[in-house]
């Protein structure tokens, strides 16, 4: 499991007062960035890169500006090229979102999908969720 603490912006509402739909994806691919490491320690995109291929987002609970937030980063699933990472939102002990990114390794030289290196599947392996915490 990964964790990032962030602090909303006043200009990440909206007029209902509420942190806005598009800013939660943002945070998302910022919470992301341990895991973009496992694949370039550097994140120097011209030797490694993750490619979203598909998000969902589900908004549980209003987020809402004044609050620090802690966005959860775990790997749903693994597979032979991508990977599925499953990202919550919390904020003062309330889940207000959930979603999902598949990511696919990306080869930017052959510009293809290439296979997740055995050491980097060893590492995402470990942030996978335990039997008894699914």
């Amino acid at each position: 499991m990964f964790s990032s603490s962030i602090h909303p912006r006043f200009s990440d509402t909206d007029a209902l007062g509420h942190i806005n739909n598009t800013v939660i994806p943002v945070w998302f691919l910022e919470a992301r960035e341990p895991v973009l490491r496992l694949f370039s320690p550097s994140l120097d995109v011209g030797k490694a890169a993750l490619a979203v291929v598909r998000i969902e987002v589900d908004y549980v609970a209003e987020t809402r500006f004044g609050s620090d937030v802690e966005v959860i980063t775990t790997v749903a699933k693994l597979g032979h090229s991508s990977l599925q990472l499953a990202q919550e939102v919390w904020q003062d002990g309330t889940l207000t979102a959930r979603g999902l990114a598949t990511l696919v390794n990306f080869d930017p030289t052959e510009r293809r999908a290439t296979a997740i290196p055995d050491h980097v599947r060893v590492a995402l392996a470990e942030h996978m969720p335990k039997p008894s915490e699914e």
